[in-house]
């Protein structure tokens, strides 16, 4: 409920922007001195982001007061480009969490299939001194519906796909420390993945919340104003 809040007053934010300049006759005015304004301030992408983590992704910063915030910039940053750079912060996040997604869903498919392929060389090679007199069966697809019958000749030898169409041949003792080789980085790349993501993520929600609490100062700062107007 709370994400969906931000997420909302997120999108109130952009779009009394949006609003701002297209309601008013003088938009095209306004809009260009917003630009003049993001063009001579101090504030940049990386005024808002400390640091990073151990995957380079940079930690946003949390506002604790507005105001000093603002200020601290020449000259200070209105609303609306606090708005602006957090937002264009926001949509970098969005871009790497989606980025990461793919890999993590790579990496999900991937290492069921090194997993596999670890499991049928050591059965392989389980089999090297009987199979002579206990030949291995195995089924294999020909297509999605259509199987057959093989036996294997377990030789000692055997064949690894290593992508890009290259193909090499290994004793099945070096096809297992290759295998496990890869499973081990695969796992722990996955690994690195879930937590850049989990990183990600939060600095969304912070760069959420960071929207969220300079539109509500905005709005506090126009009320107060419009009441000393009377």
């Amino acid at each position: 409920m709370e994400e969906s809040t931000m997420e909302q007053q997120q999108q109130q934010a952009q779009q009394q922007l949006v609003e701002k300049y297209e309601a008013d006759d003088d938009g095209a005015r306004k809009l260009k001195a917003l630009e003049e304004e993001a063009a001579k301030s101090s504030l940049k992408l990386e005024s808002l982001t400390e640091g990073q983590n151990e995957g380079g992704i940079p930690a946003v910063k949390f506002i604790e007061d507005i105001d000093t915030f603002s200020n601290g910039f020449t000259p200070p940053a209105s609303a609306e480009l606090l708005i602006g750079a957090y937002s264009d912060l926001f949509a970098r996040y969005k871009k790497i969490e989606e980025n990461l997604n793919r890999k993590r869903v790579r990496f999900l498919q991937k290492i069921p299939e090194i997993e596999k392929s670890l499991a049928l060389v050591q059965y392989l090679k389980s089999k090297q001194d009987v199979s002579v007199e206990t030949p291995v069966v195995t089924r294999y697809s020909l297509s999605e519906t259509i199987f057959a019958t093989s036996e294997l000749d377990c030789n000692g030898t055997v064949n690894l796909w290593l992508g890009a169409n290259v193909m090499l041949e290994y004793t099945y003792d070096d096809a297992i420390q290759l295998l496990s080789s890869k499973e081990t980085n695969a796992k722990k790349e996955y690994q690195s993945v879930l937590e850049d993501l989990a990183f990600c993520r939060n600095q969304i929600i912070t760069s959420e919340v960071n929207i969220s609490r300079v539109y509500n100062w905005d709005v506090r700062i126009k009320r107060a104003k419009k009441a000393l107007l009377g």
